[in-house]
This record gives structure tokens, C-alpha cells and sequence, in this order.
């Protein structure tokens, strides 16, 4: 049995709905997550949807809890509340204003009381700002976000990501800002108060406008950025099947060769320039031809294992229930048939994490209100050692990086954006794919956001004397990021056993596509076939184009989900591991699988979608109509969410309707769009926001640099970088944090750019040796 790696971490849970995931998490790694509600229980208790009249939302995310009822208009109510503050590590509170007001005090009001406490104030849109009143569901933040502008087709109404994707990309990084503060505290004895923005969080998480954009888009540099919609919604394409579809996604030479053979090695694509992306985007249209001739008679299984056999990166476009019974998820233990609350069982996602090969995640049901004491299990934290206030949580920590593309650049990133010293381990011969750059460019956008603050390093891991200096390394490092397939690092010569031989103290922590068991780990896997398999490219379709039998109805070709999400749930892992090592003196290995961490992500969803499709007449759904409408001017639209009988009157007494009857669906969004098109998608939102409506404007990259609230709060500032004329706007911090600095800016590195000083300064080796190494080409620099 592995020991649950935040075992001492006591975190007091006064949140309710989105910031429940929160809690959920850390109580998954083993926290102590005490949930206070209040007589009679959360109102969260009975959010839609439900099945047997259980919440699915609160079931999922309250999984691994103690509960506890205290009546804030009870002394000894407010007085134990008091206690449990004063003892807790994290408090997390949701809303406006949240809990803790009832209790008369708030989660600023606890930092202040408390030094040692950090006290997370989850909202919207942050408690500051000209919108801080404003509400948002997930469409409303696809919509500000920028992610709307990018989903749908050039023209056309722009298609919605399945709902929950936001939200639970806010939770991530709400636990992440959360326990990078309490590390720190670790660390300096003082908490801190996070007033943290849904809002913010998916700017920066989801599909940022000002990040890595994938390998596919590496290559593009736009100073002055596009304000229409994408030309390209195909550009990892799907193909239809004799039985339903399936996607590709060829990016490498040696991948578009093997599609080449698959072909029939037709004459008129023999020429070498195809092995170069931007040629063959140019002849897909002729590619294609070729492959739906191919695919259109076999299954998606038969396709799927000739892909593979062939090593062209392929994937069927399953769906959310086939996903959770497929053989895979059941082998590899990521699914469970659980007790949600008593007498209601599914088939759920057990959680994020694999620790030392075992899951850690679905333990015990969301608890009955009040069925726990109100006390503390967990011991208290160590003291901290000595480090002064105000330095970074990460200094003096070193990371070997071996990431990459988005879901491990990030990660490391993230480190370095907090003060550790990551080293990024490159070969020559295998760059990251993220350094493709458009011909004439030393270096791509997407690796300069991705890889600012880091160091590189020049070593060919599959040379005997470069293993060795690699070894050197591991044995001064405190961690090893890698987000390989499954057995490359064993196949360098390097599994987690011979790392921990090297360094007993050492954190492992990797992200895959499938995961390191069942039988799909071992495929190939991007972020679009992840999407495809788990079921989220069947769930991001539009009506209007499903109609079009010219082409599938499938839009989330542009987004990068789940890649940069998955480098936040690989980092708070990764920072787990090492609290668990501070504690105990013991490395630890985590690892994250990308299919898995989408389906948690989405896991009312899903659970609702294998409900629905059992049959289960038991199960009740949300019946809430979000919509994108049109507005004045060309291609402006703005996200809309009628949540309830009573948005529909707020709504409707702004268009001057107050007695108008609650319509049905398709008569709501009629009259909506009546409204909406005589009036700019900003007049739109305002409007409906200051009657209580949750409704928000299709924000392009520009915009987001000129949104009010993000310029208030300040989330980028302007990055230099020698190799561009012009600044990139970066983001400042996961969070506003009281006590830690933001995000340093140095320059995302040239290959091998810092070689020779990591020799000299880490691995104490002479001039003479590095110059003898480089010229047997072991190590590399960019001064070659």
C-alpha cells in the first residue's frame, strides 16, 4: 500500500459546486479534507444532474471527504469553525461571499488572523474589478476566454466544448496555486491569501491565447494577431469508417512514412519535401482522397491496429460510455464500480493519479452532512526549515527535464516560473517539437512561453559516456520530469529503480497519453487522439454541420486540450511527491495518463452519458440552455446560459418581456437571438450580467490582452526575448499570491545553450573535458 503522498495536510472545505473538485483532489493524494456545511447540508447537495436522487456533481467531487455540520448562528458553532481555522492548513471557500460570511469573517479576514493559514477564495471572476460581480458557467468562460473563437467553422455559429471542460480546468489550477502556497509555508512558515479567478485560470489553462499552441502550430508567428475564426478545423483529420470514424494525426518524417507505406507508397508522394508538415498540409487534399478510399470499408478497430502496426498515430472517435467500459480503462484500474452515496452505484473515474503503480483516487463515497466529527485526523505539519519570506517557494530545487511539447513543457514551466532551476535535457538528433519554427526563425512562440526560465542541456542519452553524465545529473537533482511513451526511459536505460539507485531521494514524475498499464498504453498518442478516444471529439459537435454529409461533425481539431491541463495535474503530482519526500526521506514515482485525466475532467459528464445510454430511468438531468447568439457586427457572437425558471424572467426583463412564459428550448433560443442581433456581444453580456444572467462576449487573442478585469488583475505582462521584435504577452503567476513574487521572465533557451556552465557549475567537470565531449559529439551547444 502506498503512502498517500499528502497525508499531513489538513484542508478545511467550505466550498460549494465548481470549487468542490478542489477539495477532491488534495483528499485523493491523501489530505485530511474536512467539508463544513451548514444545517440541513450544502445547497450543492442537490444540484442537477442526479441519479437516484443523488447529485452527480456533489457525489464525484465530495468522494474522499469528511463532513461536518456547524450552525453558523450557534456560538459553539462559530467558536469550533474558529478552531478548525486556526488548525487547518488550506481553507478553500467558493462564492460571493462565500461560507466563511456566515461565520462572520472571510478568507482574507482568516490569512490575516492566522499567518501560518492559506486561505484559497475561489469566485468567478475574482473579488476585485470592474466584473467581479459578473457570474460565468462554462460557456460564458469558452466565450472570454478566446477558446470560443477558435471551435466551430470559419463561418457559421462557433461550437461549444463540452461543458465542464472549464471548470474543471479552474479546479486544477486553484489546487495548484493552493499548494504551491502551503509548500511555501513549508518552507518560510507564512501562508498566504489567494483570491482566485475561475476566469483567470482558464485564460491560462485551457487554450491560452498568449502559449504553447502545439507542435502543430509551432511554426506560426503572428505579432499582429488573426481576429477571424481558424481556416483549418481539419488539421488532424477524421476519417469516416464502416463503422463510425476515426482520427490521424502525422507529424513526424517517420510517421508520414509509414502512412506513405500504408498508402500503397503511391508515385506522386515520393518526393522527400512531404516529410517537411507544411508540404504536406499543402497536398492534404489530394492525401486525403487517397486515405478516405482506404479507410471506408474497414472498422475503426481494424484501422486502429493496422495504424499502429504501420506507426501512423491513429485513434477511433469513441464515445463517453464505450470509453468507460472499454477493455483499457478496466485493465488499467482507472474505472470502478462505486457507491456514490448509499444505494446509488456507477461506473466512475477512480482519479488523476498512479502512484508507484498503484491508482490513488476513489477510496471511500461523498460523506451524509454532519456523519463526522468536527476535528482534525491529520498531524500537524513539520516545522519549516529556514528559508526567508518573500524568495520563491521553488529556489533551491532542481528539476532534470526531459518534457516535451506542451504537456511536459508546461509542467516544467511551472517550476521555473516559481524558482526552481529546471534543466532541459535535449538531443540533437530528437529536438523538441515545440523548436519547429517557421523557416527563417530561430525559435517558435510556443517555445519561447513554454520554456522561459529554463536552462539547457546538450547530452546524447543513447551514448554510454552520455548516460553517464546524465547519471551525474539525476544524482544532484530532486526531480525527473518525462511525458514519454511508456518504456522509453527504461529503454535509455533509465526506470524509475535505476534513478532512485542513483538518487534514493529522487521524484519521477511522467505524463503518457494511455497510461503505463493496460493494453493502449503502449500507442502513440497526441492530444488530438486522447480527445478522439476518450470521447471528447464525439461530444464537440455541431448541430448545423452534422447535416452536411461533405463533412464530419466534429470541431475540436484547434484546441489543445488536454496537454496544458495535464502539465498542471502532472505538476501538483509532482509537488505532492516531493512534500511526501520532505517528510519522509523517500523518492516517489507519479505518473499521469492523458486519457484518463480528460475523463476525470469530465466525469458528471460521462457518468450522466453511461447512465443515459443504460437506460437508467432513475437518472434526472440539467435541463439548463446554453446557447451562442448572434450579435451586431460581422462574426460576433455572445455565450448565454438560462439556468433556471427564474434567469429566464431576469432575462426576459431585459428584453422587455417580464411576463413572458418560460418557452421551450428551441422557442428560447429563437427569442434570445431576436434580442441579441441588433446589439454588439458586450452590450449583450452586460446587459443580462446586471440582471444576475451568466453571459459573456466571443473574445478573440486581442481582446483578451484589452479585457478590463484581466488588465485589472493583472494576469500578463509583457515578455522580451532576444530572438523577437516584439514582446509576448506572458502570464504573471498561476495566481495573485500576498507573498510570492511573480513569474522572472529570462529567455527560453537555444539547444544546449547553458552546457558548458551546467558541466562546470553542477557536474564540476573542467574546460578541457566539456571541450573533448562536445567534440565527440556526447554533449552539444548552441556554439558549435
Amino acid at each position: 500500500m502506498v503512502e498517500p503522498l499528502l497525508q499531513s495536510l489538513r484542508v478545511l472545505d467550505l466550498s460549494d459546486d465548481d470549487g468542490d473538485a478542489v477539495g477532491r483532489l488534495f483528499a485523493d493524494l491523501g489530505a485530511d479534507v474536512l467539508k463544513v456545511e451548514p444545517p440541513g447540508g450544502s445547497p450543492a447537495r442537490s444540484r442537477l444532474p442526479t441519479l437516484g436522487g443523488a447529485s452527480l456533481p456533489f457525489a464525484l467531487h465530495n468522494a474522499n471527504k469528511r463532513a461536518t455540520v456547524l450552525d453558523p448562528a450557534d456560538e459553539q458553532g462559530r467558536a469550533r469553525f474558529a478552531e478548525l481555522a486556526a488548525r487547518a492548513d488550506i481553507v478553500v471557500d467558493s462564492g460571493i461571499p462565500g461560507q466563511a460570511a456566515a461565520y462572520g469573517t472571510s478568507c482574507a479576514e482568516l490569512a490575516d488572523r492566522y499567518p501560518h493559514l492559506v486561505a484559497v477564495s475561489i469566485t468567478d471572476f475574482g473579488t476585485t474589478g470592474p466584473r467581479s460581480s459578473w457570474r460565468a458557467t462554462d460557456p460564458v468562460l469558452y466565450a472570454l476566454s478566446g477558446s470560443l473563437s477558435r471551435s466551430g467553422p470559419t463561418t457559421g455559429t462557433p461550437v461549444l466544448p463540452p461543458d465542464g471542460i472549464a471548470s474543471a480546468t479552474a479546479a486544477v489550477q486553484a489546487a495548484w496555486s493552493a499548494l504551491v502556497a502551503y509548500y511555501h509555508r513549508l518552507r518560510c512558515g507564512t501562508g498566504d491569501y489567494i483570491d482566485f479567478s475561475r476566469f483567470d485560470a482558464v485564460v491560462m489553462a485551457l487554450d491560452p491565447a498568449f502559449g504553447a499552441h502545439g507542435q502543430a502550430a509551432a511554426g506560426i508567428r503572428k505579432p499582429n494577431r488573426w481576429r477571424g475564426r481558424p481556416k483549418n478545423q481539419d488539421a488532424y483529420p477524421i476519417y469516416r469508417c464502416r463503422d463510425g470514424h476515426v482520427r490521424i494525426c502525422v507529424m513526424s518524417p517517420r510517421q508520414w512514412r509509414g502512412l506513405r507505406a500504408w498508402l500503397g507508397e503511391p508515385e506522386e508522394f515520393q518526393d522527400p519535401r512531404y516529410d517537411v508538415i507544411a508540404a504536406r498540409f499543402a497536398a492534404w487534399p489530394q492525401i486525403s482522397v487517397l486515405i478516405a478510399e482506404l479507410f471506408a470499408g474497414q472498422t475503426m478497430t481494424e484501422l486502429v491496429s493496422a495504424g499502429q502496426a504501420n506507426g501512423v498515430p491513429i485513434a477511433a472517435v469513441l464515445s463517453p460510455s464505450q470509453i468507460l467500459a472499454s477493455e483499457h480503462f478496466t485493465a488499467a484500474g482507472a474505472v470502478a464500480d462505486a457507491q456514490l452515496v448509499a444505494g446509488v452505484h456507477a461506473t466512475v473515474p477512480v482519479g488523476y493519479y498512479s502512484v508507484d503503480g498503484q491508482h490513488t483516487g476513489f477510496r471511500t463515497p461523498a460523506p451524509a452532512a454532519g456523519h463526522h466529527e468536527a476535528s482534525w485526523l491529520a498531524d500537524p505539519a513539520p516545522a519549516p526549515a529556514a528559508h526567508a519570506a518573500g524568495r520563491r517557494p521553488f529556489d533551491g530545487l532542481r528539476i532534470v527535464d526531459l518534457g516535451i511539447i506542451v504537456a511536459g513543457g508546461e509542467c516544467s514551466r511551472l517550476f521555473a516560473d516559481l524558482g526552481a532551476e529546471v534543466i532541459k535535457v535535449e538531443s540533437a538528433a530528437y529536438p523538441d517539437g515545440l523548436r519547429q519554427a517557421r523557416a527563417g526563425d530561430a525559435m517558435s512562440e510556443s517555445f519561447a512561453w513554454t520554456h522561459r526560465n529554463n536552462l539547457a542541456f546538450g547530452v546524447d542519452l543513447r551514448n554510454a559516456e552520455g548516460k553517464r553524465i546524465f547519471s551525474r545529473l539525476v544524482a544532484e537533482a530532486d526531480a525527473v520530469f518525462a511525458n514519454f511513451k511508456p518504456g522509453t526511459l527504461a529503454a535509455l536505460g533509465f526506470p524509475y529503480d535505476a534513478l532512485r539507485a542513483l538518487n534514493p531521494r529522487i521524484v519521477l514524475a511522467e505524463s503518457s497519453a494511455f497510461g503505463d498499464t493496460g493494453p493502449w498504453s503502449a500507442r502513440m498518442g497526441y492530444g488530438p487522439l486522447v480527445r478522439a478516444t476518450t470521447g471528447v471529439t464525439k461530444l464537440w459537435t455541431s448541430e448545423e454541420a452534422a447535416a452536411d454529409d461533405s463533412r464530419h461533425p466534429f470541431y475540436d481539431a484547434t484546441t489543445v486540450f488536454p496537454d496544458h491541463v495535464v502539465g498542471r495535474i502532472t505538476a501538483i503530482g509532482a509537488l505532492a511527491a516531493l512534500i511526501h519526500r520532505d517528510r519522509t526521506g523517500a523518492g516517489v514515482r507519479v505518473h499521469v495518463s492523458q486519457a484518463e485525466a480528460v475523463v476525470n475532467q469530465l466525469d458528471t459528464l460521462y457518468v450522466v452519458e453511461a447512465a443515459r445510454d443504460a437506460g437508467r430511468v432513475e437518472l434526472r438531468d440539467d435541463l439548463s440552455v446554453h446557447a451562442v447568439y448572434p450579435c451586431a457586427g460581422d462574426d460576433e457572437w455572445c455565450a448565454i446560459s438560462i439556468r433556471s425558471d427564474d434567469d429566464w424572467r431576469a432575462a426576459a426583463r431585459v428584453f422587455g418581456h417580464p411576463e413572458e412564459p418560460v418557452p421551450g428550448r428551441r422557442e428560447l433560443v429563437a427569442t434570445v437571438a431576436t434580442w441579441t442581433c441588433t446589439r454588439s456581444p458586450v452590450q449583450v453580456a452586460e446587459a443580462l450580467q446586471s440582471a444576475g444572467v451568466p453571459a459573456g462576449q466571443m473574445n478573440r487573442p486581442p481582446d483578451i490582452l484589452e479585457d478590463p478585469q484581466l488588465v485589472h488583475r493583472k494576469l500578463f505582462s509583457d515578455m522580451n526575448h532576444p530572438l523577437f521584435d516584439h514582446p509576448l504577452p506572458a502570464e504573471t503567476g498561476p495566481a495573485p499570491f500576498r507573498h510570492i513574487p511573480a513569474a522572472p521572465q529570462r529567455p527560453a533557451p537555444l539547444p544546449g545553450q547553458h552546457t558548458r556552465e551546467i558541466c562546470r557549475k553542477v557536474l564540476g567537470m573542467g574546460s578541457e573535458e566539456v571541450d573533448q565531449l562536445i567534440s565527440d559529439g556526447v554533449l552539444f551547444t548552441d556554439t558549435i
